[in-house]
């Protein structure tokens, strides 16, 4: 068995990966902290949901849709609060405790509504995490979702998630 080893030797200057230098480990962790401050994953708040239904206790988090009423009604996660970006000053303190922290979702990654929601919810006093992937993974990655026509599951993507199991392992 081989193992690579990190080398102190200087890459080539033509490496695009490490044209620029990686961070410093101390500043990198900071970063990443606070990362992990700012975003939640899908795997991570489905698991979330799935342990308060089985304890029936709160998940601990208010889970919002901030896309449009059409996006809603194409489906949604269940339990979510719809609230559009747009809506967030006018409607948030009527959905929303402000002394419970909110995880806000839109369509996927191509899309940064919840990052707009997010920034509207924390400027107007909120405790906020983005759902990374939104929609478009929570569905990827075979979680339920609520429709008109009730409950839909699809098979997870096994490009997104592993195929039956409980969890993703990272």
């Amino acid at each position: 068995m081989t193992t690579q080893t990190a080398t102190t030797t200087s890459a080539p200057v033509d490496n695009p990966v490490l044209r620029v230098p990686p961070a410093a480990p101390a500043d990198a962790a900071a970063y990443f902290a606070a990362s992990l401050a700012f975003h939640a994953d899908v795997s991570d708040v489905a698991a979330a949901l799935a342990a308060a239904a089985e304890t029936g206790a709160g998940p601990g988090f208010a889970l919002v849709d901030s896309r449009s009423t059409q996006a809603w009604e194409q489906g949604h996660v269940p339990g979510a609060v719809h609230l559009p970006t747009a809506d967030v000053p006018r409607l948030a303190a009527a959905l929303l405790d402000r002394g419970v922290p909110v995880v806000v979702y839109c369509w996927g990654p191509g899309c940064n509504g919840a990052t707009r929601a997010a920034h509207a919810l924390a400027s107007a006093g909120y405790q906020v995490k983005e759902m990374l992937g939104g929609m478009e993974y929570w569905i990827r990655e075979g979680f339920a979702h609520e429709t008109a026509d009730g409950t839909e599951r699809r098979p997870a993507d096994p490009l997104t998630a592993p195929v039956d199991a409980h969890d993703c392992g990272c």
